[in-house]
């Protein structure tokens, strides 16, 4: 007889349900959000289990690494599927939620997600502080814009570092005892973001994947720590071109019978790796000089389509390349100029 286990994790407490190949329940329990907790209730069912299922969330690495290690066969479940199972179910409660993960994995239905390594983990939380600290600044300095404006200054564009002094040069002295406040607090904000981009600068110069990536036009640090921390492994792509549609760089379809649409990028993966690559594609198409011909490809697709289309289109490409140079342990290849082009 074989088992299967569902766990609807909360942040407290966690619901457990048992069943068997059957689909009968077996054991339903609660136990708290730790791996030592669960490990000792699920062990004290005394059952052997064939598959233990976790809904993808923020606490599902730190459990999934925890029962993995103490050989319970533990499987993290895609979001989307897991919900879709959760809604067949009249009821949203927890022990029903648990229910419709221990059925997925009676019968197969899930697509198993990929936990990254630790490592990974640590370098992506990393990459998201310093990307929220640089959105806050972006949002005071907006706010300063704004109540500049409302004396009728208009303070231009001046770099980062320049920001503060431009604005008490502008400022009048009303205007600027609101303002000095939130000048301070950009003056912390930006000397901790330099410190966090000095631990990324530091984590690159020293990851040999990382480096190789930076071979690339428009790839820089910032982008190769995010693709190495989003990917993780490379093997774990049957093919390149996969990893597109991965980081959701791919049109979204909707086909039904004579019907056939194709849509704007799904944007179902990872965030910040997209992110990541979108602005190295506008790096390679706007600021690169030297030819290469993925270059060449972007900026026919710019002459045909426009410029949002193509940097679109080479982020997509750029992934796909950035994969193959991983996997292959290469050098980015800029291709040869044609002759006309070079003379």
């Amino acid at each position: 007889m074989k088992y299967f286990a569902g766990l609807d994790v909360s942040l407290e407490e966690t619901a457990i349900c048992v069943v068997e190949e059957s689909g009968r329940i077996v054991k339903e329990m609660r136990a708290a959000s730790e791996p030592e907790a669960l490990i000792k209730a699920l062990r004290k069912v005394g059952l052997p289990l064939e598959r233990l299922g976790l809904e993808a969330c923020s606490l599902t690495a730190w459990l999934h690494d925890g029962l993995r290690a103490e050989g319970l066969p533990a499987i993290c479940i895609e979001t989307r599927q897991a919900n879709a199972a959760m809604k067949t179910m009249p009821n949203k409660t927890d022990r029903n939620d648990a229910r419709a993960l221990a059925q997925i994995m009676r019968t197969g239905w899930y697509r198993q997600v990929h936990v990254k390594s630790r490592q990974c983990r640590l370098w992506r939380a990393l990459l998201v502080a310093r990307r929220t600290v640089l959105n806050e600044m972006r949002s005071i300095e907006n706010v300063v814009r704004a109540m500049l404006r409302e004396s009728g200054v208009k303070l231009g564009t001046p770099s980062r570092t320049a920001f503060a002094d431009g604005v008490r040069e502008l400022a009048g002295t009303e205007v600027m005892a609101m303002v000095e406040p939130l000048l301070a607090i950009l003056s912390v904000m930006l000397k901790e973001f330099a410190r966090l981009t000095k631990q990324v600068l530091h984590i690159v110069r020293k990851e040999e994947v990382c480096r190789r990536l930076m071979s690339a036009p428009g790839v820089g640090p910032i982008t190769a720590l995010a693709f190495r921390a989003t990917v993780d492994r490379p093997e774990r792509f049957g093919s390149s071109r996969a990893v597109g549609a991965h980081l959701g760089l791919t049109p979204a379809r909707y086909q039904s019978g004579e019907t056939d649409v194709q849509g704007k990028v799904s944007r179902c993966g990872d965030e910040l790796a997209r992110t990541a690559l979108y602005e190295a594609a506008h790096s390679l198409l706007v600021r690169s000089k030297k030819w290469s011909s993925l270059r060449a490809w972007g900026m026919n697709i710019a002459r045909r389509r426009g410029m949002a289309r193509a940097r679109v289109a080479v982020a997509r490409k750029l992934g796909v390349i950035l994969h193959r140079m991983w996997a292959d342990a290469t050098e980015f290849r800029f291709g040869k100029e044609p002759a006309a082009l070079a003379a």
